[in-house]
């Protein structure tokens, strides 16, 4: 189950990929939902990843993917 701040960087993934077509890079989604930490959102992603939520064809987050 993601926590709330996990759901608001889904919601900022996902507004980031309707606009810009490709999924935000980790300092984005960290300016995105207010964490100035890009290990604190690495960490966030990492977990959303383990939980399936969302996932990576690349390393780099920009080819995120959303989960069902």
């Amino acid at each position: 189950m993601p926590t709330e701040r996990q759901m608001e960087i889904l919601r900022a993934i996902r507004g980031w990929i309707a606009e810009h077509g490709e999924g935000p890079s980790v300092r984005e989604i960290g300016a995105l939902v207010g964490l100035s930490s890009t290990a604190s959102v690495a960490y966030q992603l990492g977990r959303m990843e383990e939980l399936g939520i969302i996932s990576r064809g690349a390393r780099r987050w920009h080819s995120v993917r959303l989960g069902s």
